[in-house]
This record gives C-alpha cells, structure tokens and sequence, in this order.
C-alpha cells in the first residue's frame, strides 16, 4: 500500500467525531523543524491539516501564502465531517520496521542524503466524509513528519481522493465537487515562504492521487526544515540554454 500502517492496532490515537474539530495539543517527543523554525507541539485538525500553532477549525481553504502568519500543513485542507463518516488517527512512533521503511524511501527520494530516521509522526485520514454530504464518498490521505535530529521531512500520501469541497464551500451535497475546492501544500507563517501543490483549489485537485515530485503516483515528499522542492520545477535556465 501506499500508505504507511494506520489504525488502533498501530497504537493511533483518534480524534473526536467533531464537525471541523480538532486533536488536543500534541506535545512531540522530538521537537520538529518546519521552515527554519522549531515546534514542539502540533494539533491534527479534522479539515485535513497540521498546524503547530493554534487549531484550525476553519473549513473554506485559502490560497497559500496566509496574511494571518499561521504556520500549518495542509495535507488536503477541505471540510471533513467526521460525524458523517470516517476516522482520523494519529501517532508518534520510534518503531523500527516503519522507521526503516521511510529512511528507505526518503534516501531514494532524495539520493544526496544519506538519512536514517528515528521518529515519526503518522496523521491518517481514513475514508472521511465531507460537510453535507449524502453519498458515501470518503477520501482517505496520510501526513507523515519524520526525522533524523537533524534533517526533517513530509511524506503526504493520497491513497483514495473522492471529494474535493464540502456543502458550505458550495460544493454538490451529492457529488462532493464544485464551489471552492480543497487546498493542498505548506504555509511557512511569513508572506513569503510556502508552496502549493499543483492543481490546488481547481477541481484538478481531485486526480492528487495521480500526481507526485518522487515519481510514485499519490506521493509527494519535501525536506521541510530548510524547505525544498524537489521534481517538480524545471531547472533555471542558463543564459545559453533555451527549450527546445
């Protein structure tokens, strides 16, 4: 599976069936380094983000970057309803067969460092509805924040992606599609610094599982303490250089 292990047999936590609820504060064993600052708690927002701030009860996505200096992950930042359908789980893990299975994956993603992982945090969307909804479409997407004390990383997995805006986004209550569309990518805190993950608040947001910067359809990857993307631009062009 594209995802890493989830669910209560892993030891995850869930959060409660709250429409735009929110985890409790999560005090992390391993302070996590995200755009050059470092964070020592975080909360798992039902809307399909991490924030290390404040919750983030808000359901409507907006464009990256933020005027308001949140500092958040968004995963897939759209109106979940828990009490509808679906579960959010989450856990701190030192377990060495996933650790041993993203220091794999992020050494081949990113062949220039040589990582080891001795933590990580897994956030697990589990076939969750949308605010409104009546059919059983459910999306199911996974954060994962991993490091080796020194280098920091973020897998997101996007395993089955149904519906992209809920009912008071002005989306279809049946389809779970139109209005303004989920948002996916990360927000540094200043104007400056944040990315945006392609297809974002259109309804191309849908094929998520399609795309990818690590060329494993469904998966983007990002080193996230000094924040770099990787596969996705094209490279500068020198002053002797054109396209062909």
């Amino acid at each position: 599976s594209l995802l890493y292990p989830y669910g209560l047999d892993q030891g995850d936590e869930v959060n409660p069936k709250h429409d735009d609820g929110t985890s409790e504060r999560i005090t992390l064993s391993v302070p996590f380094t995200f755009y050059g600052k470092t964070h020592e708690s975080l909360y798992v927002n039902n809307n399909g983000v991490i924030s290390f701030d404040d919750p983030v009860r808000q359901y409507t996505a907006d464009p990256f970057p933020l005027a308001d200096g949140r500092t958040f992950v968004a995963p897939y930042w759209a109106d979940v309803d828990n009490v509808l359908g679906g579960d959010i789980f989450h856990r701190q893990t030192t377990d060495p067969a996933l650790l041993a299975d993203i220091s794999r994956n992020i050494n081949q993603y990113f062949p220039e460092t040589s990582f080891t992982a001795t933590w990580a945090f897994v956030a697990t969307w589990d076939h969750v509805a949308y605010y409104g909804s009546t059919s059983t479409k459910g999306n199911t997407f996974q954060a994962v924040l991993t490091t080796d004390s020194k280098i920091f990383f973020i897998i997101l997995n996007y395993w089955d992606i149904q519906w992209t805006t809920g009912a008071a986004s002005d989306g279809d209550a049946e389809t779970g599609l139109g209005g303004i569309p989920a948002h996916a990518g990360f927000n540094s805190g200043d104007d400056t610094n944040f990315y945006n993950i392609p297809g974002s608040q259109t309804d191309a947001i849908i094929n998520i599982t399609a795309t990818s910067n690590v060329n494993v359809p469904g998966r983007w990857a990002f080193r996230v303490d000094n924040f770099q993307v990787t596969g996705v631009d094209p490279p500068p062009l020198n002053d002797n250089d054109c396209w062909l």
